[in-house]
């Protein structure tokens, strides 16, 4: 489940500097893969700032690098309790890929919004604040018909609540559906 994400620093950078009032840049990878610097925005205590982290973490026990977690139980499994209690982080992007078998062929479909506006997936920081791994959540109708899951995608106006609220705001944000259109081309 979304493997690849898109990163297009016009307008992403505008559009996160203007919604949420902070200094925000990255440069642009319209395939940016798990183990690349992804760039996330994090609290310093009550407000954002941007930190960049290595998308995927590998643990002894893994193997191969983990670059989701299922919503539903990020709160409660060994690896990732504690960031999700502790370091919640969002990663803003474009968009992201899925890939579906058609006709004995992988076909690659990008998920934006229909404005290019941004997305904000849900994440949460590890392994000392270096890596991150992104959250994914059921589909909405839209989504479903790609893939089983996808990103845990958070409007803008709870970003705030995401990464320094309670952790009580926090799970109320894993339970919302999102159910804004997009684009898939």
């Amino acid at each position: 489940m979304c493997g690849r994400l898109n990163v297009i620093d016009d307008p992403l950078c505008n559009i996160v500097c203007e919604q949420l009032g902070l200094n925000f840049y990255t440069h642009s990878n319209n395939d940016l893969r798990p183990t690349e610097q992804v760039a996330c925005l994090a609290s310093d205590g009550s407000k954002l700032q941007q930190r960049n982290l290595a998308w995927g973490i590998k643990p002894d026990w893994a193997k191969r690098v983990i670059i989701n977690a299922q919503a539903e139980t990020v709160s409660q499994k060994p690896t990732f309790a504690s960031s999700f209690q502790f370091s919640r982080v969002i990663v803003p992007c474009s968009g992201w890929y899925e890939w579906r078998e058609e006709q004995g062929r992988k076909v690659k479909y990008l998920f934006e919004q229909p404005n290019k506006g941004a997305l904000y997936m849900a994440a949460i920081a590890l392994e000392n604040n270096s890596k991150v791994v992104t959250l994914t959540t059921k589909p909405n109708p839209q989504c479903a018909q790609y893939h089983h899951r996808m990103p845990l995608l958070i409007d803008a106006n709870h970003v705030l609540n995401w990464v320094t609220g309670t952790i009580e705001q926090a799970h109320a944000l894993l339970n919302i559906e999102y159910n804004q259109s997009l684009t898939i081309s």
